[in-house]
């Protein structure tokens, strides 16, 4: 009985190829309202004034604070095995787009 309700509570998640190949990106923008998170993945190329988004997340605030607290969680594993990430000089370019201030 308890091997049949581990199996009513495994979710099956598939996973397309075009999906499975990733999207590069170097810089995310993040922007909030009352009900939603959105988080745009951007690639920025050294040199080049124009960036385009390549993809884009909305998350509902609690959904948020939860892929906050794994992304913490997997960073101190990472770090634990490969040794502290160091971080670089901040992102210098104007970030605010019309909505409340960006983080990168």
């Amino acid at each position: 009985m308890e091997n049949q309700q581990e199996e009513q509570n495994q979710l099956n998640i598939e996973l397309s190829e075009e999906i499975a190949e990733g999207v590069y990106a170097n810089l995310a923008i993040i922007t909030h309202s009352n009900a939603e998170f959105v988080v745009d993945f951007v690639n920025v190329m050294p040199g080049l004034p124009k960036a385009k988004v390549k993809s884009r997340i909305i998350l509902t605030p609690q959904h948020a604070k939860r892929f906050m607290k794994a992304m913490v969680d997997n960073i101190k594993k990472y770090e634990a095995v490969h040794g502290t990430i160091q971080d670089q000089d901040p992102v210098t370019m104007p970030l605010n787009f019309g909505g409340p201030t960006a983080q990168a």
